[in-house]
C-alpha cells in the first residue's frame, strides 16, 4: 500500500534489544526522522540477555544490572523504550538508567551482539507479518465490541 505520509514513530516488538538490530531492518528511519519504540526492549530476556556475560560485565563497571545497561543503551541510540514490569523494585531499577553513560567502547561492545533478526519473529517473511496484522486486526475488532457493548 502506497502513501504519502511517512510514519512518525513505528513501534516493534522485540527487535530492539541488544542482539537485534534496527540497521539492516530499518534502514531509512534517520532518513524519514521516524522515531523507533522498542515496547519489548530486553526481548523478553529470550538468548540468555540478562546472563550474557558481557552485559554482566558491563553492568559491573557502572554499578548497574544487566537491564539497566540495555535501557541505557537503547536511550543512547535515542530508542524510546517502554519496559513492561509489574514488580515495584524493577520499575524503579528501570528509572534508575539516567546518571550514567555508557562509553562508546561498551556501545560498540553490545552493537556486536547484534543478530539482526527479531527475537519473536521475521519482520521480512510477507508470511509472518502477514499474520501479525491479522492478529492485530482481531484484536482490534475485540476491542471494538467490548468498548460497544460498555457502550450500550
Amino acid at each position: 500500500m502506497e502513501s504519502s505520509f511517512a510514519p512518525s514513530r513505528t513501534r516493534v516488538p522485540g527487535l530492539f534489544s541488544p542482539g537485534i538490530g534496527v540497521g539492516s531492518l530499518f534502514p531509512d528511519v534517520d532518513k524519514y526522522d521516524i522515531q523507533i519504540e522498542a515496547w519489548a526492549p530486553f526481548g523478553e530476556g529470550r538468548g540468555g540477555l540478562f546472563q550474557n556475560e558481557m552485559l554482566v560485565e558491563i553492568g559491573k563497571k557502572y554499578g548497574k544490572t544487566t537491564a539497566q545497561v540495555m535501557l541505557r543503551w537503547h536511550i543512547q541510540r535515542e530508542v524510546v523504550v517502554i519496559p513492561k514490569t509489574t514488580h515495584y523494585e524493577r520499575m524503579v531499577e528501570n528509572l534508575n538508567v539516567f546518571d550514567f553513560a555508557l562509553s562508546d567502547d561498551d556501545m560498540a561492545a553490545i552493537a556486536t551482539l547484534d543478530k539482526k533478526e527479531s527475537s519473536f519473529f521475521s519482520h521480512n517473511d510477507p508470511v509472518m507479518v502477514e499474520w501479525f496484522v491479522q492478529i492485530v486486526e482481531e484484536r482490534k475488532k475485540q476491542s471494538d465490541n467490548a468498548n460497544d457493548k460498555k457502550n450500550r
